[in-house]
Formats: C-alpha cells, structure tokens, sequence
C-alpha cells in the first residue's frame, strides 16, 4: 500500500453487545472491552490483510508463449530474395500477428503470494471483529446448537436474527449439525471459531456467532496455546 488514508485514532467506549435467542429476542448483554481487540479501528492494516489475502487466492496461470510454445510451422514463408516484399522468417516470429512474444510473462502463482507477519495477521482478525461489532453487524446467540441437520431451522433461525444480507456463520467445531444446516443456503458460508479471519468477515454483511464461541474467540481459548497464550491482537502503544 503506497498510500494509507489517514484516520483519527478514536478510543472506542466498551462495547454492550445483544445476546439474542434464537427468535431474535434480546436475553442478555455481553460487554466487550475494545482494547483486546486493537483498541480503534486500524483501516490501512484491515485493507492490507484484504489485498493480501485476495492475492493469494489467484491461480497464477495467467502467462503468455515464446515463439517456441506458439503452434505452427517454423516454414520461412517466402524465399529470401525475388519475390520483392522484406526478408522474413516463419509465422511464429514475434514481429507478426499471432506470433510468439520475445519475452513472454511465465510467472505462476508464487509470484503473487505476499504474507503478512503472524503478530500484524491476528491483529488484524480481531480488529475485524471490532469493526463489525462498532458497526453493529455481528448477531451473537445464546444457543445455535442442533441434534439434527435441518436446512429449515436455520432459515427459521437467521430470518428471526433480521439476516437479509451475505452472512458468515461462524460455529465450534464440535456444531457439525448447524454446520451441515446452513451449508445449502445461498449467501450464507460457514467457518469454524479458531479460522475467523479478516477476509472472510470483511467479505460478509453479517456475521453470526454464539455466545460460547465469540468468547472462547476473545480470550484465546479457541486457538492453540501458543497463539492463547500470546498478547498478539490486543491493544499496542
């Protein structure tokens, strides 16, 4: 990024967030504490891990041919001398139309890859988080556990949180039901707690969560131990 718009680093009150029931019904209040989560909003780090990410997804098989890769015959067209036209080679030649290019572009998907350091990639996931919380775009729910999959039930369950947009469902790995619920629904992806990332939560209008997954999210318990155990996301001087 070569250059950032520049933001007033505001400090951000904490957070009182809705726990909602499955029918969108307010039961509690979770209030979460902005620092953990990088204190304000930091733009130019959110759009570099956006940029970043979206790079690495390219295929990288873009490229163009040599003379040498280009179909045909390397037939001279004409003789050399005679015919009165220019002197000229076979029809691959990179001087004619539907020829070879003289240096041809053969970079494969390496090229495009970047990478963010690990302390700058789980800042920015958690400040995602706190840039949909000031926006008021996570639903958070008491309960989204289910004993069967049934496509129907989600509906239920996202049209009582007012879901009328993209949304990512964020859920434990050990909710394989709501998982296998919703993986049919249009606009709505799921993801699992511990591989939230910026990308994906920036990508989506809403994300949905329960409240045993958002906190295990905010305190590490989520992620290994070295990632629990590090201070990496939250507020830096």
């Amino acid at each position: 990024m070569s250059e950032a718009i520049e933001h007033p680093e505001q400090p951000l009150a904490p957070i009182d967030l809705p726990i909602l029931d499955r029918a969108g019904k307010q039961v509690d209040t979770l209030k979460i504490d902005p620092a953990d989560l990088g204190g304000h909003i930091r733009y130019a780090l959110l759009k570099q891990a956006y940029v970043i990410t979206h790079g690495n997804q390219r295929q990288g098989s873009a490229r163009t041919k040599t003379r040498g890769q280009v179909k045909g015959s390397t037939r001279k067209l004409y003789r050399q001398k005679g015919t009165g036209n220019a002197r000229v080679g076979p029809a691959r030649s990179p001087i004619r139309k539907g020829g070879g290019h003289a240096f041809a572009k053969t970079r494969t998907r390496e090229a495009f890859r970047s990478s963010l350091t690990k302390r700058m990639r789980r800042l920015a996931n958690r400040n995602a988080l706190l840039a949909k919380l000031v926006d008021g775009e996570v639903k958070c729910v008491n309960d989204l556990s289910m004993d069967t999959p049934r496509t129907r039930d989600m509906v239920a369950i996202l049209g009582g949180l007012g879901i009328d947009r993209t949304c990512l469902l964020a859920l434990d790995t050990e909710n394989r039901m709501a998982a296998l619920s919703a993986r049919n629904l249009p606009n709505v992806d799921t993801t699992r707690v511990d591989q939230l990332n910026a990308f994906e939560m920036l990508n989506h209008r809403y994300l949905v969560i329960d409240r045993a997954g958002l906190e295990s999210f905010l305190d590490g318990s989520c992620f290994p131990k070295a990632a629990a155990a590090s201070d990496a996301g939250k507020e830096v001087a």
